[in-house]
């Protein structure tokens, strides 16, 4: 192959080393910018808020406290992945 910078493939690869780099920010439903640890956080948070509700009013009526773990589970799943 020659050096020639004329050729199609040599103005293609060219063009692929001087484009922008484009980041595309995710945007979800929380109204602050986060990052993944941000959103384990927060989900830890609202877990520890969970229980602390369910060990004062709902456990007296005779629920377990399993089921506000797997409430917690699935509001920290769902905060993580479109938060």
């Amino acid at each position: 192959m020659s050096d020639d910078p004329e050729t199609p493939l040599t103005a293609v690869r060219l063009e692929k080393r001087h484009a922008p780099v484009v980041v595309e920010e995710r945007v979800g439903f929380l109204p602050i910018e986060t990052n993944a640890f941000d959103r384990c956080f927060i989900s830890v948070v609202i877990w520890v808020a969970i229980s602390l509700f369910w060990f004062r009013f709902i456990e007296p009526m005779g629920l377990s406290i399993w089921f506000s773990n797997a409430i917690s589970a699935a509001i920290a799943v769902f905060i993580v992945k479109k938060g």
